[in-house]
């Protein structure tokens, strides 16, 4: 057995020390060839570093927390003597190194372009940042309150470069404090009892959680209802679904009559089909409307009918069916989520009434529609007013008050209803 050290490599020319973030491996543990050790950081980047020899992790000499000089020993490996032959020498794996930082530095000056300021001190904080964290807040006028707001992915809930700049993105859309990275670190901590259950969150759980934080951010939500009669609608698919069926082998839901009656209010309404880019307001040219659909893990996702305005009744029907059926087998593409304009999430399928949905950015609006219930309602008749039984439904549109105000949000989801309302009977498929 022979014992050889593993030295802080060089990381570029003008990179002389790096601090230790944190060590993937403990003492006792085997350790490949080329397999990383543990995290470092620079003022440039943040990185792992790979293992020169294949063995045992017999010694660490540097703890986490501590700045280390390249060069200098940072662990001692004990391997199985000549069987044992680093996958390069010292200063290929410190060139190796080097590139990766450099590309990765790169990045990060890419993704984190700013005029900056030197002012942040860093010193009021108790918290642990790596000098490329602090490079970038600085860069980007990021005060400690905000950093110190974060609950970062890294070990122990550090700030990692990817999550500081996550944050610039959504601080550049609009966003002001951190409440993106706080979703794992309540201000009131969860108290946990016997026989209680700990269930981790997968990752689209996850992503949906900082998503959803990240909307109510940014967005202040209001949400606008609206009942409508949807007695016509009923009895039209009453009418038509065996023979839809029969015909095409499938089902014909709801969803593509209420995307329909979407796609026209938003013509009518284009102001509602729009996009927030810091001062600027885009108005998007195409119709994409996401449908939300629920998951048999529990998890929602959303695909998006692209162009929506340009499909007929029937061409809407093969959207919806599609998608929902491939989103429930896992099978979607990453282009089938993207591009989204308005959504609409039916949370009458669960059985509920309305509700009050959360905007998908960068979009500025969404629509949930309940339930359809037989209500008896006062109708007009050439005889006069007569109490009959009806087929009802709440719309609940949310809209981003930054850019939307109450007589827009409210003037769509009436129009919608009007165009549901005024669903022709006739209508073939």
């Amino acid at each position: 057995m022979a014992l050889v050290e593993l030295i802080m490599p060089k990381m570029g020319e003008s990179i002389m020390e790096a601090t230790v973030l944190s060590w993937l491996k403990k003492v006792g543990d085997k350790i490949e060839q080329d397999e990383s050790v543990l995290e470092v950081a620079t003022d440039k980047v943040d990185t792992e570093v790979p293992s020169t020899h294949a063995g045992v992790l017999k010694e660490i000499l540097a703890k986490d927390g501590e700045v280390v000089k390249v060069g200098k020993p940072i662990a001692v490996i004990a391997t199985d003597g000549d069987s044992a032959k680093p996958s390069a020498s010292p200063a290929t794996a410190s060139k190796a190194t080097e590139k990766k930082v450099e590309k990765i530095a790169t990045v990060a000056s890419t993704n984190g372009s700013g005029t900056g300021s030197a002012s942040t001190n860093f010193k009021s904080s108790s918290k642990f940042y790596s000098p490329l964290v602090k490079s970038i807040a600085r860069q980007e006028n990021i005060s400690v309150m905000e950093l110190d707001t974060m609950k970062g992915s890294g070990k122990e809930g550090r700030v990692t470069k990817k999550d500081i700049l996550s944050y610039v993105q959504i601080r550049k859309s609009g966003g002001g404090m951190a409440g993106a990275f706080t979703t794992t670190a309540p201000l009131v901590p969860a108290s946990i009892s016997a026989g209680d259950e700990i269930i981790q969150m997968d990752r689209m759980r996850k992503m949906i959680a900082e998503r959803m934080v990240d909307s109510k951010r940014v967005s202040p939500h209001v949400t606008s209802f609206v009942e409508a009669d949807v007695t016509t609608i009923v009895e039209w698919r009453n009418k038509v679904k065996g023979a839809f069926q029969k015909q095409e082998g499938e089902s014909i839901t709801f969803t593509p009559i209420f995307v329909e009656a979407v796609v026209k209010a938003i013509k009518d309404f284009p102001m509602i089909n729009i996009q927030v880019d810091g001062d600027r307001i885009i108005r998007k040219k195409d119709i994409n409307i996401g449908i939300a659909v629920a998951l048999p893990s529990g998890n929602l996702i959303v695909p998006v009918i692209k162009n929506a305005d340009q499909f007929t009744l029937k061409g809407l029907v093969k959207q919806v069916n599609d998608l929902a059926n491939r989103a429930r087998e896992n099978k979607l593409k990453p282009d089938d989520l993207a591009g989204g304009t308005f959504t609409i999430s039916n949370v009458g399928s669960f059985g509920n009434v309305m509700g009050t949905p959360i905007i998908m950015q960068p979009q500025v609006a969404i629509l949930a529609v309940g339930a359809i219930q037989k209500k008896p309602a006062v109708i007009e008749t050439p005889s006069g007013d007569a109490i009959a039984i009806r087929h009802k439904m709440f719309l609940s549109h949310s809209y981003d008050h930054r850019v939307v105000d109450g007589s827009l949000g409210g003037m769509l989801v009436r129009r919608i209803a009007d165009y549901l309302e005024g669903f022709d009977s006739k209508t073939s498929i």
